[in-house]
């Protein structure tokens, strides 16, 4: 565990001394557990009566302390901490997009009433390095339906090669998709700003495909399934109106007509 250096300790019933954290991988776009050691430094017992006692959480801020992301996942304590008492405390952690530096300040706070930091108490505040969501930028495509000479064209025009062995992510398409040039590396963007799942617009002559029409850019409330996505690992594509898809949960995802790919009509079996 990595030891806290000198810090101010605020004097009455709230106070902290922080002792010691440990960090998860700090990915953007995903979760993880940071563990805290820390003392009761004050001459009030914490109260462990969630959702209304004492609870732990953090702020996301620039190098300046304005705040990225306020109002972090809050973890309730599991035990009274006395004081004087030192305990250690896991956090669930929601690590922020895009990937960059951020200053990562652990607090508390008492629900619907103040944050510590607000009545004197000093947060913990750490200068980290948030790292995009995958290291490599390596697109893989599955490719459904047979070959297509069109398709296969425009997949070898791409302004970022794709790759057959260890892909970061992989792209479900169909054949007789085109997609356009700069799809691959929009959609390698989009993974490495931390969505795991990321989908574009279709331009078609299709009634149904309507709603994924190209226009706009993202779309943070898109009500639709994404149609021929890319996925990181551990997704995987359902079926919508015999394309690949994929819905939505609480992993991140993104909608971006940006990314742009064609399809023609389709011939309808009998």
């Amino acid at each position: 565990m990595n030891r806290v250096g000198e810090h101010p300790v605020s004097a009455g019933p709230l106070a902290v001394r922080w002792l010691g954290y440990e960090l998860p991988e700090l990915r953007a776009g995903t979760k993880g557990t940071a563990r805290l050691r820390l003392q009761n430094a004050g001459s009030a017992t914490w109260r462990a009566r969630a959702p209304t006692g004492v609870l732990a959480s953090y702020h996301w801020l620039d190098g300046r302390g304005n705040p990225i992301v306020w109002d972090g996942l809050r973890t309730a304590l599991e035990r009274p901490i006395a004081p004087g008492e030192t305990a250690e405390l896991e956090l669930a952690v929601g690590i922020p997009q895009p990937p960059g530096r951020y200053r990562l300040a652990f607090d508390f706070l008492e629900e619907f009433r103040f944050w510590w930091g607000d009545v004197g108490v000093s947060p913990l505040e750490l200068d980290v390095e948030v790292r995009p969501r995958i290291d490599a930028r390596r697109l893989g495509v599955a490719l459904s339906g047979g070959s297509d000479e069109r398709t296969a064209a425009a997949l070898a025009g791409q302004e970022e090669p794709l790759v057959a062995d260890e892909p970061a992510a992989v792209a479900h398409l169909l054949a007789g998709a085109i997609p356009a040039p700069d799809w691959s590396r929009r959609l390698l963007d989009a993974h490495a700003e931390g969505f795991a799942a990321v989908g574009g617009s279709i331009e078609s002559s299709e009634r149904s495909l309507r709603p994924w029409a190209p226009g706009g850019g993202r779309n943070p409330a898109f009500p639709h399934p994404l149609l021929l996505p890319s996925l990181l690992a551990g997704l995987d594509p359902t079926e919508r109106s015999g394309l690949p898809a994929y819905e939505p949960t609480d992993d991140t995802w993104l909608f971006d007509g940006r990314i742009r790919l064609q399809l023609p009509r389709r011939r309808r079996q009998r």
